[in-house]
């Protein structure tokens, strides 16, 4: 697969525009880990493999531990997610994939239970964020970089 294009270079206003959203994300006063599994769950979703190695990385580095970046893709058959987390994770596949689920009740009221209204906002955004990122990086093939061969013990 080979990249389209760089649309930071073909548009650097509209990549301003969505960095200057990401920037709100960051400091939207969000728990780090619900950035890191809005961001690796979404991407996950989307296929987007330049996003997932990103948030691998960038969760690792932050200390989250290899199993809960790892069991991610099957969060409803692990027991490793808080309820906090698990409320996230649904609403994550529910607004990723909202053309097909129309946002339902249940994930709301799942999310409503553990999340004030300010915070269901601002996880929201995010998770829109995360989703424009995807789809831009997905949409002209952004290529991840290939980590350095490494050496069998």
């Amino acid at each position: 697969m080979q990249p389209r294009f760089n649309f930071a270079k073909a548009a650097p206003d509209a990549y301003k525009a969505v960095a200057a959203l990401e920037q709100y994300v960051q400091s939207s006063g969000l728990e780090r880990r619900f950035i890191h599994l809005i961001k690796l769950r979404a991407s996950q979703i989307n296929g987007c493999a330049y996003c997932v190695d990103m948030h691998v990385k960038e969760a690792r580095h932050d200390g989250l531990s290899e199993q809960w970046i790892n069991l991610m893709c099957v969060w409803r058959e692990s027991p490793v997610y808080d309820a906090r987390e698990r409320a996230l994770l649904g609403w994550v596949d529910s607004v990723t994939n909202i053309a097909k689920t129309g946002a339902p009740d249940a994930d709301y009221e799942t999310l409503k239970a553990h999340f004030s209204e300010e915070e269901m906002t601002k996880i929201t955004v995010a998770i829109g964020a995360i989703n424009i990122w995807n789809r831009l990086a997905v949409g002209f093939r952004s290529q991840h970089p290939l980590d350095a061969a490494q050496k069998a013990a």
